[in-house]
């Protein structure tokens, strides 16, 4: 069996962004990944000024013992002010541009109205004091954003901050998904005797919307070789990869292993990996698939550990590693033959405690969690040793 980063090296070989690209006005292209950097045409701020509201002035004014000078003009956020008379000081507002002559900002909070359109001041000022330069927070022609940049909340507002009324994207990669397993019913359904509902198909969906895939979701496939063949046939005609669950074993159910190989071929199969193991990766008719196992936890993260990261690569993701950091375990813990992702969440003391039962079928313990431990195989930790954490805020949800 392959260990988890042999698997992510297989799974990742060979695989570039889709070539397919659109240009989207930058209002409207929240979360979409950018195929060409963003390049400034501006300096930002456009010219110097004030970080408070306050008084420009002159700092060499001050140095005869001065404090107490006429205001001579206002200037407001978004107004050009007249060059500064000698002798007298500018009453400023945040963000307003500093007037030529002037070199310092003193704030309100340290400035006293003597009236008759007078000021005094307790403390001389140094030059520069109060004042954000042109260019401090990007300068003409930096690239503020990368090819294969999340166009993230902050990451728009830098980039309407140069102007940028368009960005270049890559297109959401088409994603098709399917089932196997008579078991399965969809809620609603009336449950066939010995059934079960089908919460992969809403977990896994869910996980691509959240990833900005277009879905294309065939749902549940009989278990035969012919409907399952059929299924792979129409996603190969209409999808950038091919997502699956269930069906991976060796029983005489079980029909995505033959299938895929007599579509195309199968250069993964098996992962030392709790939960997880039968994960697969090849190629259906030049489309690349990804076969999942079918118990519920088992599919939620091997599509996180192994899924997700071929699917930023696809969409054009430049940052696909994982958030993750460690933090001390709250228990003891024996580990088997296999590396493990244990479902944990932090407690009120920083440390993480372990789900009641780590057994695959138990969806709910990934409500309970918020995120995974990564326990190496053969582990014998103890409570306070230290692990991988990965919070599922980590993943790129």
């Amino acid at each position: 069996m392959l260990t988890v980063e042999e698997a992510l090296q297989e799974i990742l070989r060979n695989v570039h962004p889709e070539a397919e690209t659109e240009e989207i006005v930058t209002l409207y292209s929240a979360g979409k990944i950018l195929a060409a950097p963003v390049v400034s045409p501006i300096q930002v701020p456009p010219l110097d000024n004030s970080q408070m509201d306050g008084y420009a002035v002159r700092s060499s004014e001050f140095a005869d013992g001065r404090h107490e000078f006429p205001v001579s003009e206002k200037i407001y956020a978004g107004h050009m002010g007249k060059p500064l008379k000698e002798g007298s000081v500018a009453r400023i507002f945040t963000g307003a541009p500093i007037p030529a002559g002037a070199d310092a900002v003193i704030p309100q909070e340290e400035a006293t109205e003597t009236g008759e359109g007078t000021v005094r001041f307790e403390k001389a000022p140094k030059a520069g004091a109060w004042i954000r330069k042109a260019g401090c927070d990007i300068e003409i022609g930096d690239v503020i954003l990368k090819a294969g940049d999340r166009l993230t909340p902050a990451a728009l507002g830098v980039a309407a901050s140069v102007g940028t009324s368009t960005v270049q994207c890559y297109r959401p990669i088409k994603v098709s998904l399917f089932f196997t397993g008579d078991e399965l019913s969809m809620p609603g359904e009336p449950l066939v005797e010995g059934g079960i509902y089908n919460s992969n198909r809403f977990v896994l969906r869910g996980l691509l919307h959240q990833l900005g895939c277009d879905v294309v979701d065939y749902g549940n496939v009989p278990d035969s070789y012919e409907a399952t063949l059929d299924a792979f046939r129409k996603a190969s005609r209409k999808s950038d990869l091919i997502l699956t669950s269930g069906g991976m074993s060796v029983g005489e159910a079980d029909y995505i292993k033959p299938v895929v190989e007599a579509l195309g071929h199968i250069d993964m199969w098996k992962i030392a990996v709790k939960p997880g193991k039968p994960v697969a990766k090849g190629e259906v008719n030049g489309v690349p698939f990804l076969g999942l196992p079918g118990n519920p936890v088992s599919s939620l993260v091997t599509f996180l550990i192994f899924a997700q990261p071929l699917i930023l690569k696809l969409s054009g993701r430049r940052d696909i590693e994982v958030k993750s950091y460690n933090l001390p375990l709250d228990f003891d813990w024996k580990g088997g033959s296999r590396r493990e992702f244990i479902r944990v969440r932090r407690n009120e003391n920083g440390a993480l405690e372990a789900y009641r039962t780590q057994n695959s079928s138990v969806l709910t313990s990934c409500l309970w969690a918020d995120g995974l431990a990564d326990i190496p195989a053969n582990a014998d930790l103890k409570k306070g040793d230290l692990v991988r954490y990965i919070p599922f805020s980590g993943f790129s949800l």
